[in-house]
């Protein structure tokens, strides 16, 4: 995400952040100047921390681009598009459904234009919900928010600290774990995608990390017959979202 973008969804000054935390503003990231030793930002830092904002230490020259006040004073927060969902209530919204959990983790989705078009699809193929790590992802910025076209305002986004965690936590709940990969031993049209199950999206180019490749149960592969080796990775969600929404419908 360039500094232009962040700057019509930022709170700047250590008093305004700590009013938008006080008020439980919902907020993506709070920047912090590294090597600063002042103790007024380590206080919002600690009070970002416990609202379960994730602070980031960056140099000064980064804030200033950030900064349209040009008053900073240290601290830059981005303002989240919508509010964070837990777990839980991704497995609320499928039950009130009715149906199966169908839900996509991303890993390490750093591009919010490709986080965004993914929640866009999960949203419209039918999905309960979308996992984010809290570290090395774009989260729900005004930039995700647009590219989602308003989906992100309906669908339950879960930032947790821990990718392999929670998926360790939702195969205790009984999701399979469908992971997306060129080298899959599972082709798309031949794998059954019926009952509980998370679509796990790798980051634009690495693909899945291996701590979070050894959770899959399936490594999914997504067929190609043209010269490059790989789809977008928010087009891979689309394509293999539409055809678990596909066998649902038949």
């Amino acid at each position: 995400m360039s500094m232009d973008e962040y700057k019509n969804e930022t709170i700047e000054g250590r008093n305004a952040v700590i009013e938008a935390l006080r008020a439980s503003r919902a907020l993506d990231k709070v920047f912090i100047a590294r090597g600063d030793t002042d103790r007024g930002l380590a206080f919002v830092a600690a009070k970002a921390r416990e609202a379960g904002v994730p602070v980031v230490e960056c140099d000064r020259r980064k804030l200033d681009a950030m900064s349209v006040t040009k008053a900073h004073q240290g601290v830059v927060a981005v303002c989240a598009a919508a509010r964070y969902c837990t777990i839980d209530d991704i497995f609320a919204r499928a039950a009130e459904r009715g149906e199966s959990p169908l839900i996509v983790a991303c890993d390490e989705i750093s591009d919010p234009h490709n986080l965004g078009a993914i929640i866009r699809s999960a949203e419209c193929a039918g999905a309960h919900g979308v996992i984010i790590p809290r570290r090395r992802s774009a989260g729900l910025t005004a930039i995700v928010g647009k590219t989602s076209a308003g989906a992100a305002e309906h669908l339950p986004v879960a930032r947790v600290p821990n990718l392999g965690a929670a998926l360790d936590e939702l195969k205790s709940r009984g999701v399979w774990i469908y992971g997306t990969a060129a080298d899959g031993s599972s082709p798309m049209w031949s794998t059954d995608f019926s009952g509980s199950l998370c679509l796990v999206i790798g980051s634009e180019g690495e693909g899945m990390g291996r701590l979070v490749r050894e959770k899959c149960d399936f490594l999914v592969s997504i067929p190609l017959a043209g010269r490059v080796n790989s789809l977008n990775a928010s087009a891979a969600a689309a394509v293999l979202l539409y055809e678990i929404l596909r066998q649902r419908l038949s």
